[in-house]
């Protein structure tokens, strides 16, 4: 039997281990399935194995390597597309916060609106009947008004549309209710009737039939739906600050070293490898460098958009302004019929043409009775489900957008967090695997990018710096026009008992226990700031008249009822 040389059959075991080592060992196998895995180009591209002799002008490296240029484009672009769909899928929930809530608030002054014109219509439908068909499409104007100024939308005045409202509401209460046959006396077609009619609207307000109430109700509405307008042009602002975020598009330096960081890896075989934390950061502050100059302004807007909410909500006034436009309207004829006497007489010397009306006309008291409905109807706590929608979207909205105070400044953070910077025992640092990353790590903003080791910043993003000039502005407009809105760092509801959401010191939630109130502005502060940016209307102000241009006793006992009845619940 031959003799075995298990000597020499081990060596030649060894040797074919060794070589299939070797093979396996320059294969780039593992840089193929990432390759196709990741969609990152076709597979043709990437080598069977690594060269030596490969043209790269990213990932450079003296040894063998499984890149080539193709490779190097397609990982540029594909670095690009997920670099940018992470960073739309970080402000996505932003974006939708600000534009559900756009519209959620638009909804609510809406319905709001709407109950109120319908509530108007019902005190003309039931008490004034005679007036209906004739003041109908005043109502419906000045309500079109309203609700366009709460929008934002055009050059729009709540003064003018009250005020024309009262001067087309004179001419009928006068010839209808405090003179009842006049208008048939005149003819309603006829010549004399127009000119009567032009007469007593032309005059309305120096007549004064309405006694304070038409100053009044103008006044209430202003100083309530002013804050509602200008809210509505803020989340405008807002959405189109995060529109023009999402299309930024990051530099070559910034593509190239987005490169370096996540595919550089692969060329050395190396497909599992993660960038180390602070390299990570440098990288992303870099190309986020020009997106991270929008954190002061939006500081100060997301406090602007806090205070804004706030005065909307506070108090109830707007829902309570709009609710009682019927009682002003109400109370407005009764004063025209209680001095009805001296109301002929004074439009006999102005207009003259209630001479033609017979005597027993001018010295009768208004037939016309208004019978309130019973006590316990349902009818006198009218919108009571109204009240508390706005301070509900207030509370909801504040606690969410306090969390993206910080967004912009902590949006490399954010990234670097997710699946590219994590901390392992050995990590990437662009140039080859270290236990850590030992380069400075600078902080956020164009500036600080000076002294950045990964990426250079030339300049920065003119399309993000325009952006961030807008914003700066449309902060300063509005502390001029609303002083006290947006200069306290958080909003603190005092006695709420609820959290506006989550923050911590760094935001600046320490409350300061102070409240935002209407601000007081003179028609010279307005008219000097209105053109800047377009909030036509006279300025926000504090009731501070007499009790005559106050909410008469029964408005006031129907709101008491209203709010009693929604407490209860």
């Amino acid at each position: 039997m031959p003799r075995v040389n298990v000597s020499w059959i081990i060596t030649v075991l060894a040797v074919e281990l060794a070589t299939l080592s070797a093979a396996h060992a320059h294969s780039c196998h593992e840089v193929k399935t990432a390759f196709q895995v990741r969609q990152i180009g076709q597979l043709k591209w990437v080598p069977e194995t690594p060269a030596t002799d490969v043209d790269l002008s990213i990932c450079k490296h003296a040894g063998p390597s499984c890149c080539t240029r193709r490779m190097e484009e397609s990982y540029r672009a594909a670095v690009l597309r997920d670099t940018t769909q992470n960073i739309r899928s970080y402000s996505f929930e932003l974006k939708y916060l600000i534009s559900a809530h756009a519209i959620a608030f638009q909804d609510t002054f809406q319905s709001l609106i709407t109950f109120s014109q319908n509530h108007l219509t019902s005190l003309f439908e039931t008490t004034y009947s005679s007036l209906m068909s004739s003041i109908s499409p005043h109502i419906v104007c000045l309500f079109t008004d309203l609700s366009r100024f709460l929008q934002g939308t055009g050059n729009v005045s709540v003064e003018t549309a009250v005020h024309c409202f009262f001067d087309s509401l004179f001419p009928l209460v006068h010839t209808r209710i405090v003179n009842p046959g006049m208008a048939g006396s005149i003819g309603e077609d006829s010549s004399d009737a127009n000119q009567f009619g032009d007469c007593l609207r032309m005059t309305r307000q120096d007549v004064n039939p309405f006694g304070p109430h038409p100053k009044a109700m103008a006044d209430t509405l202003v100083s309530a739906l002013r804050a509602g307008r200008v809210l509505s042009l803020a989340l405008g602002v807002g959405l189109e600050v995060m529109n023009i975020t999402d299309t930024a598009e990051l530099s070559k330096e910034c593509s190239r070293a987005l490169v370096r960081m996540h595919y550089c890896s692969h060329c050395r075989g190396l497909t599992l490898i993660r960038a180390c934390s602070g390299y990570c950061l440098n990288v992303m502050r870099g190309c986020l460098a020009s997106l991270s100059e929008l954190h002061n302004p939006w500081r100060q807007y997301v406090t602007v958009l806090q205070d804004l909410t706030h005065i909307v909500a506070g108090a109830h006034n707007l829902e309570l302004a709009l609710l009682g436009i019927r009682g002003q309207v109400e109370e407005a004829i009764l004063y025209a019929q209680l001095h009805g006497p001296r109301l002929t007489a004074t439009v006999d010397k102005v207009c003259g043409h209630s001479s033609n009306a017979s005597s027993t006309t001018v010295r009768t008291f208004p037939p016309t009775a208004v019978t309130p409905p019973p006590a316990n109807s349902s009818q006198d706590v009218p919108g009571a489900d109204k009240i508390g929608m706005l301070a509900r979207l207030h509370r909801e909205f504040t606690g969410y957008i306090s969390r993206y105070k910080s967004f912009f400044s902590i949006l490399p953070e954010a990234l670097c967090e997710g699946e590219m910077g994590v901390d392992e025992l050995m990590c990437w640092s662009g140039d080859d695997v270290v236990k850590s990353y030992t380069a400075r790590v600078v902080g956020s903003g164009v500036r600080a990018q000076r002294q950045n080791p990964e990426v250079r910043v030339r300049v920065a993003d003119p399309v993000l710096m325009d952006i961030k000039n807008k914003l700066e502005l449309f902060n300063m407009e509005i502390q001029e026009i609303m002083p006290g809105v947006g200069h306290r760092e958080s909003w603190d509801e005092t006695g709420s008992g609820e959290s506006s959401g989550e923050c911590d010191d760094e935001d600046g939630c320490e409350g300061s226990g102070e409240s935002v109130a209407s601000p007081t502005l003179t028609e010279a502060d307005v008219s000097k700031k209105a053109v800047k940016v377009s909030f036509h209307d006279s300025p926000i102000t504090q009731n501070t008249s007499s009790s005559d241009a106050s909410l008469s006793m029964a408005s006031f006992i129907i709101i008491i009822l209203a709010l009693g009845l929604h407490w209860s619940f």
